[in-house]
């Protein structure tokens, strides 16, 4: 099996392993592609003081 090359390498300076870990890190979270966070639940409470239909609020004010 030939070796594999390196994904990066370090051209200046000597890191130490926690650098080396961090710089690691980094490059795993940046390759990962952005997400929107779930949004969070509503609550009950919430949601009872919407109306059911979107023009519910216009027949509210109409006489019956």
């Amino acid at each position: 099996m030939p070796a594999e090359e390196p994904l990066f390498r370090v051209v200046r300076g000597v890191p130490t392993a926690e650098e080396l870990a961090a710089l690691v890190g980094a490059v795993i979270v940046r390759s990962r592609p952005a997400t929107a966070p779930a949004p969070a639940p509503t609550s009950a409470w919430a949601r009872s003081g919407r109306p059911v239909r979107p023009d519910t609020w216009r027949a509210s004010g109409l006489p019956r």
